[in-house]
């Protein structure tokens, strides 16, 4: 069985009420919404990879303004030739705050599209585990819905 280790950062960025989410870009069964984010380069500062996924994914700048937690998701599954594959994703989780740019979608790349979403729908969307996580960690910092950014 082969081991994978994928360590990735993303941004919880809310704003008067709203979530932005992008949405994965895989066939129609795989369209559900995600936290903007993905994963390090070699030698990548977490930090800098939110900022850089975010603005690719989203059109944003956003500012990391808090580690929210780390979160740690391990699964296998079949890869080819029959063998299997032990994936381990670390997801570094940040509070994101929106200080420029402007909403657009990804071309060419792992999401389609970019949109906020109000906080009280969110549980209805098409989504991964990921954004139930990065709102319940934002959820336990004391994050509230509020005015910030652009």
């Amino acid at each position: 069985m082969r081991e994978e280790l994928r360590v990735a950062a993303y941004a919880v960025c809310v704003r008067e009420g709203q979530l932005l989410l992008a949405r994965l870009s895989g066939g129609e069964a795989d369209k559900r919404w995600t936290l903007p984010g993905g994963g390090m380069e070699h030698g990548e500062d977490p930090y800098d990879t939110v900022i850089r996924e975010a603005e690719e994914e989203t059109g944003y700048e956003v500012e990391p303004v808090t580690l929210l937690g780390v979160d740690s998701i391990r699964r296998r599954y079949p890869r080819k030739l029959g063998t299997f594959a032990d994936f381990h994703g670390l997801r570094l989780v940040y509070e994101g705050r929106i200080t420029g740019g402007t909403l657009r979608h990804e071309e060419s790349g792992s999401t389609d599209r970019a949109a906020w979403h109000d906080l009280g729908a969110v549980g209805e969307l098409s989504r991964v585990g990921l954004v139930d996580v990065g709102l319940r960690l934002w959820h336990s910092s004391g994050g509230k819905s509020s005015p910030s950014g652009v």
